[in-house]
């Protein structure tokens, strides 16, 4: 049986009940991005199915006496008979075909053309810092490079989603590059990126921030909990989930003999280590060079900015991963008519997305776990983990 997980969502686009076990939508905060720094970039993909739910399961369901939220509100239809739960009027391919057609042509020279200035800046940037080497720039730079090692991640995403260009070892060579620069193995990620995709929101095969069974949310000790879900700890999983992935998996992103991959893909994954390794070389002689508190201030408070947005984007999700990024914005105005109510986003706070981290707080505080039984589930809020995030606001 499907089992389609739902989370108290505050926007983005409607869950849908997916025809695989398991599954769990987070709350994304719009079908693509629209705003903010390096906005038409600032997304992962989500898969979309359409299918009937065979039946809502809720707390009072399985007697488990914690508290469970469904989208946008109660199981039923809502006051103007919008009904979530049901099964849409329109399919996967009424939204492609929304689309324009050009905003699925990749053009390698304007990928290039990003590369080049996203790479300009964040040397523009380390040669400025240095050169001021002031306490009252060093908090700006942070926060600006550290969104511009995002920006170096998402075109490395666009390669390994083949968005880039048609060119394969284009992606490959540019891909390597751009993520190992930012302490990231490409191929590692995306192959585990590509499961993700494939399995999204599945308790057993998706790879980000998959849903903890209940059985496995109470097996974990109270720190893994809150090292799990209060913030800002989770905001800075991305390192330790590449050595050692999720709770209740195995293996990892730099072992050829992890399970996360196949045989015939240990070359890909011994090249992309071997990258990291390099540039991992190339900051402990930049150390040694000029000094561990100028390698801190130039390159490891940024990077841990980054992975700050890594972990708050990758918690989100967007639709069709095979367009190129500067077409995004476009292709979800496009989408919008399609969608109708079940398009959704939040008031926005300006041109900066402030308003997103209230909704991923707000998630934090109550999708904890999912019920290990149940055709159509919801994320459901361990009181006790809940009461303590009250209480540290």
């Amino acid at each position: 049986m499907a089992r389609l997980l739902l989370p108290q969502c505050c926007c983005g686009l409607t869950p849908l009940p997916l025809p695989r076990r398991a599954v769990a939508l987070h709350p994304p905060p719009s079908l693509l991005p629209s705003s903010g720094v390096a906005a038409s970039r600032r997304a992962l993909s989500l898969r979309v199915a359409v299918a009937a739910p065979a039946r809502l399961v809720t707390a009072e369901d399985d007697g488990s006496g914690s508290s469970s939220r469904a989208q946008g509100g109660d199981e039923g239809p809502s006051a103007d008979g919008f009904d979530p739960g049901a099964p849409p009027p329109f399919g996967l391919a009424d939204i492609r075909a929304a689309i324009p057609k050009h905003c699925w042509v990749k053009d390698p020279w304007r990928s290039m053309g990003y590369v080049v200035r996203d790479v300009v800046v964040v040397l523009a940037l380390a040669a400025a810092a240095a050169r001021l080497d002031s306490w009252l720039a060093w908090p700006v730079y942070w926060a600006a490079q550290g969104t511009m090692f995002w920006a170096l991640f998402v075109l490395g995403h666009d390669c390994g989603h083949g968005s880039f260009s048609n060119n394969a070892k284009l992606n490959s060579v540019v891909g390597h590059i751009l993520h190992s620069s930012i302490l990231v193995p490409y191929n590692g990620w995306r192959i585990s990126h590509r499961t993700h995709h494939q399995n999204h929101g599945h308790v057993e095969n998706d790879e980000s921030w998959h849903p903890l069974p209940e059985k496995l949310y109470r097996s974990l000790d109270s720190s893994t909990r809150k090292l799990r879900f209060a913030l800002p700890f989770p905001m800075l999983a991305y390192p330790f989930y590449l050595w050692s992935r999720s709770p209740g998996k195995s293996g990892s992103h730099f072992h050829p003999s992890s399970d996360l991959f196949q045989p015939n893909e240990k070359k890909d994954i011994l090249t992309s280590t071997t990258c990291w390794l390099a540039m991992a070389g190339l900051l402990a002689g930049l150390t040694v060079v000029m000094g561990p508190l100028q390698i801190l201030k130039l390159y490891a408070v940024p990077y841990w900015i980054f992975v700050m947005w890594l972990d708050f984007v990758t918690y989100l999700h967007h639709l069709f991963p095979q367009i190129p990024h500067y077409h995004l914005v476009e292709a979800t105005e496009a989408a919008k008519p399609v969608l109708g109510k079940y398009y959704r986003e939040p008031d926005k706070s300006g041109p900066f997305p402030f308003h997103l981290f209230g909704a991923l707080a707000r998630s934090m505080k109550s999708d904890h776990y999912v019920s290990d039984t149940g055709d159509i589930i919801y994320y459901q809020t361990d009181p006790k983990l809940a009461a303590g995030a009250h209480t540290s606001d």
